[in-house]
């Protein structure tokens, strides 16, 4: 502990509050390193990014890692062969992954703003003028991610990178029938295996297309890709009347790196990248962004810096606050408490934005 401060609101992961990240102390930094060092070791993945290889870097992501002949990257999904980082999964060929049908509406953060739950985009990317009850969402969970988030809520990811689970691009968008009217991807997060992704997505579509039926591609990222594919997920969204929501876990560097792992600085340039396409379709908001209230780290003040750096952009971006529930390496922590939602919400409403949700209600305390 670097301020000896003894809270509910510290975790025993990092062992460093908020406020002493915020400070931007080295020392405190440099323990949430070491924490993240000593997760990813257990796991069988690179304790930091690896920078030492000879050939050139990994451009999938910020974290253009550099591993050494049979080293990984941080992702687990990557490793140098023959001096070349390869992928071992996420090419068209095949990807690491779990899916399931999930009937409409289903529990996604952003149904009040899309069209499987709301009115939005009624009649050409909507079978009906409120929820879409009767059809059904194809649920793509991908193995791997990008950062290494302590709170994590779906950390079981990496146990995933060394499962039997591989499936064709091809055999996914033979997953879509006739009662699918959307696709979402998340994860880990989809970024490490985009390419499948981005493959199995136009074969849907462009089936889709030729049958004369409704399928939304839509994506839950932290939003840390190469641009290059961002605007390949970006056309397939705009195309089909999907959306794409960004976790925005932290705007402060120090708080950002002690909770995730890595920068947040690709994830903002890529949102407002995003933010500055929303007017190619009007009907229904291709950006949306989530924030997940961690107690002690991600308070009212992180959410208020967050808040003004979207309304900046655009001041009505969707944004929905969710409540945090104890997970991976975090479960010391409490839940959110009502208050402190309310208290966001209410800093997100007074830096400029005009359509902010708090989501998860039933997991408020008090």
């Amino acid at each position: 502990m670097i301020c000896e401060k003894r809270s509910p609101f510290v975790s025993e992961a990092i062992a460093v509050c908020g406020d002493c990240l915020r400070e931007g102390s080295p020392r405190a930094e440099g323990l949430a390193r070491l924490a993240h060092a000593r997760i990813r070791e257990k796991f069988g993945l690179p304790p930091s990014k690896p920078d030492r290889g000879s050939g050139r870097p990994c451009e999938f992501c910020l974290n253009a890692c550099q591993p050494e002949e049979g080293e990984l990257g941080l992702c687990g999904l990557r490793r140098t062969e023959a001096g070349r980082v390869r992928p071992l999964a996420g090419t068209p060929r095949e990807a690491v992954l779990n899916w399931y049908h999930d009937p409409l509406p289903t529990n996604c953060c952003a149904d009040w703003v899309c069209p499987g739950g709301s009115a939005c985009g009624y009649p050409e990317y909507s079978h009906a003028p409120r929820a879409e009850r009767g059809y059904k969402n194809l649920a793509v969970f991908y193995y791997g991610c990008t950062f290494d988030c302590l709170f994590c809520q779906n950390w079981q990811w990496r146990y995933g990178l060394a499962a039997d689970c591989r499936v064709s691009a091809l055999e996914l968008a033979r997953a879509v029938d006739a009662s699918t009217s959307c696709i979402c991807y998340f994860g880990g997060d989809p970024t490490p295996q985009l390419s499948h992704a981005i493959h199995a997505s136009r074969l849907a579509v462009e089936r889709a297309r030729l049958e004369k039926r409704i399928l939304r591609i839509c994506w839950e990222t932290n939003g840390a890709m190469n641009p290059r594919l961002l605007r390949s997920m970006a056309d397939l969204s705009l195309e089909s009347g999907g959306c794409i929501k960004f976790d925005l876990k932290a705007h402060n560097g120090s708080v950002h790196r002690a909770l995730c792992g890595t920068e947040n600085t690709r994830t903002l340039d890529n949102f407002a990248y995003l933010a500055g396409r929303r007017d190619e379709r009007s009907e229904i908001p291709l950006l949306i962004a989530a924030t997940l209230l961690v107690p002690g780290y991600v308070d009212a003040r992180e959410v208020g810096s967050l808040a003004s750096f979207i309304a900046s952009l655009c001041p009505d971006i969707p944004y929905v606050l969710l409540a945090f529930h104890p997970s991976f390496e975090m479960a010391d922590l409490p839940t959110t408490s009502r208050d402190q939602a309310e208290r966001c919400h209410e800093q997100a409403r007074a830096a400029g934005l005009t359509n902010v949700r708090i989501g998860n209600l039933h997991l408020l305390r008090g």
